[in-house]
């Protein structure tokens, strides 16, 4: 496909850019090709004309260009696994350079192929901003601040055992960019009190702003509030940085998504958290991500999203494809803790996945759209799941 080109004059310096990953946009080899609008040489004569303090350090370019070249390694890891979410675009930065002008091709390769990776690469950009805000050694003493980590997983084997259902994870959520927004008059603390009353273990809080319309600061509010459930942060992690971050704001729990992480990133993750007291649960959505979860010892807590999340179709038979034979024997061997996700309307539904192994489930829109979320707690397992209901 032919590209388009964005120029930019540049500082000359004596490192460039291996030909192997950045210098792919040059070789005529691979079809690439450039076109210029009928503006481009007066852009490029005006931009050379710019002041010298405006321009990039050599350094600086020299960390972007090492920290992508990085990142086109992690891509390659996690495609060995069979993740097929790119963490960031293949021909977006660093720019490439030639001689004093730098530029940056823009094809195919630009365009998300799917809303998760979208979503990913919104977050990759989004991260090395807040990092440069608040760079990790900086979190230490909000870390030192947060309130004290609730036992997550423990919350949930309570209410398994005190009412023979699955635990229920209860998800305060506003909106998804499959179903758009499902409450428009949305109070997350009141929404919180309500799940809380209505015999909720514990919560689940969107923390991503773009495309959830969710934030931390609902998370810090329900906390402030007195609620009593244990937190999930329910954000997409990338990096060890986010854990931290969200443990700062009052997580118990965090959310990791096989899909996007490769098994190293998983096992890292997992051991800071550990270290943090905080929870990790790891999602799944097909046979080879449950296999490589499996394989890495220190997972006790499984998530199986019903909803694929490149096409965002749900089949709650997934969640028994995934527990059925050797893996399910496994599971229950190791004693670990199964959420059901995803397409859980009824109490029909909540029986079929607990049949199926579960021990906990995690669901948000069926509840979140009642007018009344305590009644609706009720409503999706057929039965007052309260407290008070003992």
């Amino acid at each position: 496909m032919e590209g388009l080109a964005s120029f930019r004059a540049v500082p000359s310096f004596t490192s460039r850019p291996r030909s192997s990953i950045l210098g792919t946009a040059l070789n005529p080899r691979r079809g690439n090709s450039l076109s210029f609008s009928s503006s481009s040489s007066s852009i490029v004569r005006a931009q050379q004309m710019e002041s010298k303090d405006d321009e990039p350090e050599p350094e600086k370019i020299e960390l972007k260009i090492k920290e992508w070249e990085n990142s086109m390694y992690h891509n390659e890891v996690a495609a060995s696994q069979g993740i097929r979410i790119r963490r960031r675009p293949p021909t977006g930065p660093p720019l490439h350079y030639v001689g004093p002008f730098e530029f940056r091709l823009q094809n195919e390769g630009n365009t998300p192929r799917n809303i998760l990776e979208e979503i990913i690469w919104h977050k990759d950009t989004q991260v090395a901003q807040l990092k440069e805000r608040q760079p990790l050694y900086s979190l230490k003493k909000a870390l030192d601040n947060a309130p004290p980590v609730r036992d997550f997983i423990g919350a949930l084997r309570a209410a398994n055992s005190r009412t023979g259902l699955p635990g229920l994870i209860a998800e305060v959520k506003k909106a998804s960019p499959s179903r758009g927004v499902l409450r428009e008059n949305f109070d997350p603390v009141e929404i919180a009190q309500a799940y809380e009353k209505g015999g909720a273990a514990c919560l689940s809080v969107l923390a991503d702003e773009k495309f959830f319309q969710g934030s931390y600061d609902n998370m810090l509010a329900i906390r402030d509030a007195g609620v009593k459930c244990p937190l999930l942060c329910k954000e997409f992690i990338i990096e060890a940085w986010q854990i931290y971050y969200a443990r700062s704001k009052g997580a118990d729990a965090i959310l990791l998504i096989a899909a996007v992480l490769p098994d190293l990133d998983i096992k890292y993750m997992t051991k800071i958290c550990k270290m943090l007291g905080m929870a990790t649960l790891v999602e799944v959505h097909d046979e080879r991500e449950m296999d490589r979860v499996l394989g890495i010892e220190e997972v006790e807590f499984i998530g199986i999203n019903n909803r694929n999340l490149e096409t965002f179709e749900v089949d709650i038979g997934n969640t028994k494809k995934l527990l059925e034979g050797k893996r399910g024997e496994e599971i229950r061997k190791r004693d670990i803790i199964v959420v059901g996700e995803s397409g859980l309307f009824t109490p029909d539904d909540i029986a079929y996945v607990q049949e199926a192994g579960v021990k906990a489930v995690l669901v948000g829109e069926s509840i979140v759209k009642q007018s009344d979320p305590e009644k609706g707690v009720a409503g999706l397992f057929g039965k007052d799941i309260s407290l008070q209901s003992v």
